[in-house]
C-alpha cells in the first residue's frame, strides 16, 4: 500500500519539542506536520486542548440559532420551532460529546 503524502498528515501529541524531531519522509515525499486536524468532524489539537473544536461547534450553532430566530419572526408555530431545534441544532451540540 502506498501513502498519499498530500492527504497524510503528521501530528505530535503532547508537550514535546517539535523542532528537534525529524520530519517523516516517504519515497513519494515529505509528510506535512500539523498542529490541528479534523478527523470525523472532531478537531484535534496537538496540545490536546478542545478550544478549536468548541469554537467551530459554536460557529455552527450560532448560524443555526440565527436561522431559528428568523423562523420565529416569520411566525412559525412552536411545534415547528421545537422540531427544528431537535433535528438541526441539537445533533451539532451532541456529536462526539462522550469524547
Amino acid at each position: 500500500m502506498e501513502l498519499n503524502t498530500t492527504k497524510t498528515k503528521e501530528m505530535i501529541l503532547g508537550p514535546i519539542n517539535k523542532t528537534e524531531l525529524p520530519r517523516l519522509t516517504t519515497p513519494a515525499g515529505t509528510i506535512e506536520r500539523v498542529n490541528t486536524f479534523k478527523l470525523l468532524g472532531v478537531h484535534i489539537e496537538s496540545s490536546l486542548s478542545w478550544l478549536t473544536h468548541i469554537s467551530n461547534i459554536l460557529k455552527k450553532v450560532t448560524r443555526r440559532l440565527y436561522f431559528l430566530k428568523q423562523l420565529k419572526r416569520a411566525g412559525l408555530p412552536s411545534s415547528h420551532l421545537l422540531y427544528y431545534c431537535t433535528s438541526v441544532i441539537r445533533p451539532v451540540l451532541e456529536y462526539c460529546v462522550p469524547v
